[in-house]
């Protein structure tokens, strides 16, 4: 069992959670974590390669795809310090700076991810209801434009978290919920009125996840509605495909994410194992799991990655 400490002070440690009552069989866990997090590395980092050498992926779909992938291999970075030491060496103690670090990164490039799923609904938008305008609505500034914003917007969004975090005084238990630092996780622990936390953090997810989920509902409502007026049953079955990946990447983000959010709210009566594995869930498996989405469905990509892997040239 991890240590439980108390502290008067602003509080120096926080002591993370492996598997709830199951300490035991946190080395089990650190294998298929291990797993996860090597696959998660060499998924995206073939993405990144696979675009930035292939001069037909140079492209608006793509360059967004790059943007996912880098979000993606950040995200996985930012918790991986802490789960790794926890499921496999039992180091259960973070500092609290390190602590609010992690926060600060494993919040703001969720939101990133986010924002580059909009980013990528409106490449498909434009492409499908203007397509002969693509190519000069989206060029390499606007899309550089769009993927600063989108990271800007996280910054700011999130910046303010470790500060609130850092102003309240931890008097009670140090002992979060999970293997990695959370805003909300974090919070609860305070001896203090944390409404402000509160009110701050509720205001940051309707300024990004919500918002964000509106806008993708929307676009695909204009989407669907242009897809229909195409004639020829082929090419809305061949339009509504280029749609498949980015679809998929949508539910792997957002289902994980309404599923924590439920149980989180309504599931407290749940076995702290239940929550522990969807807060898992939520953080690992859209980074596993959209590199393969995109490797199966985009033909070009999976064409150059069984060319890499066979030795074979990577042809222009």
């Amino acid at each position: 069992m991890p240590p439980f400490n108390q502290t008067t002070d602003n509080q120096q440690t926080f002591t993370l959670t492996g598997i709830p009552g199951m300490p035991e069989k946190d080395f089990w866990l650190a294998l298929p974590l291990c797993l996860l997090y090597s696959t998660t590395v060499l998924g995206n980092v073939i993405i990144l390669i696979v675009i930035k050498v292939e001069q037909s992926l140079h492209e608006p779909m793509y360059y967004f795809l790059a943007m996912l992938a880098a979000t993606d291999l950040s995200l996985s970075l930012s918790s991986m310090p802490t789960m790794i030491s926890v499921h496999w060496f039992s180091w259960y103690s973070v500092t609290f700076d390190a602590c609010i670090t992690q926060m600060f990164f494993i919040h703001t490039f969720g939101g990133v991810e986010s924002g580059v799923l909009v980013a990528m609904a409106f490449d498909r938008f434009v492409a499908i209801c203007f397509p002969l305008r693509y190519a000069t609505i989206l060029t390499h500034g606007v899309i550089g434009s769009i993927g600063a914003a989108v990271l800007l917007r996280s910054v700011v969004a999130v910046l303010p978290v470790p500060f609130l975090i850092k102003r309240l005084p931890f008097c009670h238990s140090n002992m979060l919920s999970h293997a990695y630092c959370l805003h909300q996780d974090a919070m609860k622990l305070a001896c203090a009125d944390t409404r402000v936390n509160s009110i701050y953090g509720l205001l940051a997810v309707i300024f990004i996840i919500v918002l964000d989920a509106l806008v993708l509902l929307v676009s695909y409502i204009l989407i669907i509605q242009a897809v229909l007026h195409i004639a020829s049953p082929e090419e809305r079955v061949k339009a509504l495909n280029t749609c498949l990946s980015h679809i998929c990447a949508v539910l792997l983000f957002y289902v994980p994410l309404i599923g924590m959010t439920l149980i989180h709210r309504f599931g407290k009566h749940l076995s702290p194992v239940v929550h522990t594995l969807m807060a898992n869930i939520y953080l690992l498996l859209p980074p596993v799991l959209n590199p393969v989405v995109y490797s199966v469905r985009t033909k070009q990509i999976r064409r150059r990655i069984v060319q890499v892997f066979c030795g074979g040239r990577i042809a222009p």
